[in-house]
């Protein structure tokens, strides 16, 4: 079961006895669990029906003491483990997952590691109940999830805007929430939102970026390459440079990658590139102007100044220097 189909079941009232959820990606956890928190009890009911417990301070026989307990003046009673992961012994928990309490709800918030899905007590927990692997988003899916998560609230976003955020903000789901709550309370209802709409409001700028840098290179744009630099230069805390040595790596690496397809019509470069078919024209400018020889020298120079920015080989230079220097080693 997905994390829509979990939270779709519970808005349309449909419970399950036992929620375990499990995995790296805390922040899907925590939405099921507060959804749960919030919204299965009435207010007047939560006093003496909804238990929060901890997994340092309890264990399974408290667990199932509490989960065996019938419910007052309630349909439910609601029991949440919050870092489940620190109980002793989570399988002993098998004898209750065996024949759960309808009338419970069980939520056992199990972060950052995973339960074997072949053993028995994962496989019970599954028949019975609901067992959820929250998994980390990876950096290439990070776009279309913001796109998903402002649909699902009527707004849409522009290619380039849903990648700038995606670049600044990263994989940390509850950070772009946040982000992006930002935008949705500033903005109406059905907006589009754009570059514009991100600078104004979260103060990312939108000509002075990672991806502008990458298309001023792919152009070979030595002034506008140069501008951009010198403000990331100046402005090291937004724009680290660790960072920016990543990502024109990763988009050095896509140039070659290009270089070498043997469909390079759009959406089959896209798919290969594992970008969105409207950026795909920039790589293809690039490619024109960077050689197969070429790119792969620039991709050893971005591996000498990730050495120098970690103080390898690098003796005096100032952080601005060396991005400077590695601009000009690119374009030359």
């Amino acid at each position: 079961m997905t994390f829509d189909d979990i939270l779709d079941n519970l808005k349309k009232k449909i419970y399950h006895p036992i929620y375990f959820l499990m995995g790296e990606e805390s922040y899907f956890i925590d939405q099921i669990s507060d959804y749960i928190t919030r919204h299965v009890l009435t207010e007047a009911e939560k006093g003496f029906n909804q238990h929060v417990l901890y997994g340092k301070d309890t264990d399974i026989d408290t667990i199932i003491t509490h989960a065996r307990r019938f419910p007052m003046m309630a349909n439910h009673q609601v029991i949440i483990v919050r870092e489940a992961q620190n109980i002793k012994k989570i399988e002993d928990l098998e004898a209750y997952a065996k024949h759960p309490l309808n009338s419970t709800i069980l939520v056992l918030n199990y972060k950052y590691k995973t339960i074997d899905k072949r053993k028995t007590f994962s496989k019970l927990i599954a028949k019975n109940g609901v067992l959820f692997e929250s998994k980390k988003i990876y950096d290439n899916q990070l776009p279309d999830w913001i796109k998903g998560y402002l649909a699902r609230r009527n707004y849409t976003i522009v290619p380039q805007a849903s990648m700038l955020l995606a670049e600044y903000l990263g994989t940390n789901l509850s950070k772009v929430s946040n982000e992006l709550d930002k935008l949705i309370i500033s903005l109406p209802e059905n907006t589009k939102i754009t570059p514009d709409h991100i600078e104004k409001n979260i103060g990312i700028s939108k000509d002075y970026n990672i991806f502008e840098l990458q298309n001023a290179l792919g152009e070979r744009n030595v002034l506008k390459s140069n501008q951009i630099i010198n403000y990331f230069a100046s402005n090291q805390n937004a724009n680290p440079f660790p960072r920016t040595i990543s990502s024109l790596y990763q988009f050095y690496m896509k140039i070659l990658t290009y270089h070498f397809l043997d469909d390079k019509s759009q959406n089959a470069a896209a798919a290969s590139l594992g970008v969105h078919p409207f950026f795909v024209k920039s790589y293809i400018a690039a490619a024109k102007q960077f050689p197969i020889k070429k790119v792969v020298e620039i991709i050893s120079t971005l591996r000498e100044f990730d050495m120098k920015s970690k103080g390898l080989g690098n003796v005096s230079s100032s952080t601005g220097d060396l991005q400077k220097e590695m601009i000009y080693k690119i374009l030359h």
